[in-house]
């Protein structure tokens, strides 16, 4: 048994890692400050006696001793890292050098989750962990994708100076259940939109591509990532889904699952929106062994039951 500690353990993501890891006979702490985490979606996990939930912001110091540490915590939709830029960039920036703090002084082995984002823009696609990526450092996203970008130069500085055993993953698009309905997110919004047989909203024209994979394929990756051993690969490594979509054809796709009779309708593209996003995942499937596994229509029809359940509850 590992003594693992999961900051934004209540999360869309946090919370199905925690459910993994207690699976997995592991205790495990997680840590939130509940600004886009949710009680609800690890209340079912507060019985188990292996398992405790602590109010904490990762932008203060956190002590406990334990084994590792995955460093999840920030808020990753534009509609909330946006709400509070400052906040965003404190929280990636302070809460990395603190949890590497503390993973320096009990000796835990650290995971930091990066996202896609720090290829800003792409010139290059798909895009490989070589990437230095096109990312405006004083555009509207730039508090997420800058506050990831200096997470990940700690995370590598703190190896080289300090030896701190590290990996970096980058997170590519994800959905699944426990998504937040109004996170702005285009799975999330196409999903609510068409169950409730209103405009879909396409920004832009929709041939701008994305790639989704489904959160049980990402929770695998960073499962493999944190345990490959030997530990001297620490990454980055991209984790996403490389089958591309266009955003018209998801939303087609969307309206068809979910037997939806929702209209489209366009508006602006928000400033530095990147034109495509699909991962190289080479290196995860040479290294890691790792590749998606659930094919997109499935995923969609899960999250599609997730909230249907989740709308009728509120109304």
């Amino acid at each position: 048994m590992k003594r693992i500690l999961v900051t934004g353990g209540a999360g869309f993501i946090g919370s199905h890692l925690c459910e993994k890891l207690l699976s997995e006979g592991n205790e495990v702490i997680a840590l939130d400050n509940f600004f886009t985490g949710n009680k609800k979606n690890i209340i079912h996990l507060l019985d188990n006696p292996y398992f405790e939930l602590i109010r904490h912001d990762v932008t203060m110091p956190f002590f406990a001793e334990i084994d590792e540490i995955y460093n999840l915590a920030c808020p990753a939709s534009p509609v909330h890292y946006q709400y509070n830029a400052i906040k965003t960039v404190k929280t990636s920036v302070m809460g990395a050098i603190n949890m590497l703090g503390l993973a320096k002084r009990v000796n835990a082995k650290i995971l930091q989750a990066s996202t896609s984002e720090v290829y800003g823009d792409p010139e290059i696609h798909p895009q490989p962990e070589t990437y230095w990526g096109n990312v405006n450092p004083l555009g509207i996203r730039s508090c997420y994708d800058e506050g990831k970008r200096v997470a990940e130069t700690l995370f590598i500085n703190y190896r080289r100076q300090n030896k701190v055993r590290i990996k970096i993953v980058r997170i590519f698009n994800t959905y699944g259940p426990k998504m937040h309905p109004n996170d702005g997110r285009v799975v999330s919004n196409f999903i609510v939109q068409a169950l409730q047989n209103k405009e879909i909203t396409i920004y832009g024209d929709g041939n701008q591509t994305r790639s989704f994979q489904y959160i049980d394929d990402l929770i695998s990756g960073l499962d493999k990532m944190m345990n490959y051993t030997p530990e001297d690969f620490y990454g980055p490594v991209n984790i996403g889904n490389p089958e591309e979509f266009t955003i018209f054809e998801l939303a087609q796709l969307i309206i068809k699952l979910t037997n939806s009779k929702s209209k489209i309708s366009f508006l602006p593209l928000p400033e530095d929106d990147p034109l495509q996003r699909k991962p190289d995942i080479s290196l995860a499937k040479e290294m890691l062994k790792w590749e998606p596994t659930i094919h997109p229509k499935d995923g969609l029809l899960k999250t599609i039951d997730y909230f249907d359940n989740l709308l009728k509850e509120d109304f």
